[in-house]
């Protein structure tokens, strides 16, 4: 059995991490990396990733996240962003980098931009939101499987204030909404959940083979 699925049977939703550890830089930096590698929508990438690693504001942030002691006790904080507002700029912004990076000739970039550009103008920004939201999950998931597999104890987090992470954080003034949570860190040896079993259905449950 490969390492990989060893490894998402050893993480867990980590309810206490040991306040006195702190996760190496280079551990960080795999994560980073991981974000910016996720797959999203056209590669559009439409968000940003704020990493805390700030003993105080975390304290702050507790009493906005339903009083979860995670906050307060995790190495880092990634909260994942999107954009309060998009518009075409985005799309301009993207295929002035596929130029860059690629040398793609306008006559491929220009009929994919249009369409681009057409589909985001066309949609409402409770549309674009929850678009830009189910990109953030890809994120989420892909830092949990990565964390993982580099045995980075990890607790996925929806159950926050984003109105008070925003302003706590200065997010409005950066045109973002914060939208979900990854505390990162190191298992407390006293979490209650450490060493129970993973409850999960059994694959052919949930999987349909066709």
């Amino acid at each position: 059995m490969s390492n990989i699925i060893e490894n998402l049977k050893w993480r867990y939703a980590v309810k206490k991490f040991d306040d006195s550890k702190i996760l190496p830089e280079e551990k960080i930096n795999i994560l980073k990396d991981a974000f910016n590698l996720t797959a999203t929508s056209y590669g559009l990438q439409p968000y940003k990733l704020v990493v805390l690693s700030n003993k105080k504001i975390q304290a702050q942030l507790v009493k906005h996240s339903w009083n979860q002691q995670q906050i307060g006790q995790a190495s880092h904080l990634f909260i994942i962003t999107v954009p309060k507002q998009i518009s075409t700029k985005e799309v301009d912004e993207y295929f002035k980098l596929v130029k860059e990076i690629r040398n793609t000739p306008d006559n491929i970039i220009e009929p994919f931009k249009k369409m681009l550009s057409n589909s985001i103008s066309s949609k409402t920004a409770d549309e674009l939101f929850h678009w830009m939201k189910n990109q953030a999950y890809l994120a989420l998931g892909n830092l949990m499987t990565v964390a993982a597999n580099e045995k980075i104890d990890s607790c996925p987090m929806e159950g926050f204030s984003p109105e008070k992470y925003d302003e706590v954080l200065g997010l409005d003034s950066l045109n973002l909404k914060s939208v979900l949570i990854l505390a990162v860190g190191i298992r407390a040896e006293d979490c209650f959940m450490k060493d129970l079993q993973k409850v999960r259905k059994k694959p052919e449950d949930i999987i349909i083979d066709l």
